[in-house]
């Protein structure tokens, strides 16, 4: 499994939007957060991998009518021990 983050910067009148489609239609997206400040909704995904995570941000997320910036994330293991 792999962990990933999405900033998304949304067009003002389409943040509802992008917002309900993100929570209910991709399956990978396990989280969605509204943000203030320099970007507007965080999206966390759990993918089968790497090449998912990139593949659902840019075929599924940057798709979506009113996302102008995407900033994506890969999560790591834990630093732990």
């Amino acid at each position: 499994m792999a962990l990933g983050f999405a900033l998304l910067t949304i067009s003002p009148l389409y943040e509802k939007e992008v917002f309900a489609e993100l929570d209910n239609n991709i399956p990978q997206v396990i989280e969605v957060h509204p943000l203030f400040g320099e970007y507007d909704i965080l999206v966390k995904m759990k993918c089968e991998n790497i090449d998912e995570i990139g593949e659902t941000v840019i075929k599924r997320i940057r798709s979506l009518k009113g996302v102008t910036d995407t900033k994506t994330l890969i999560g790591t293991r834990s630093l732990e021990g």
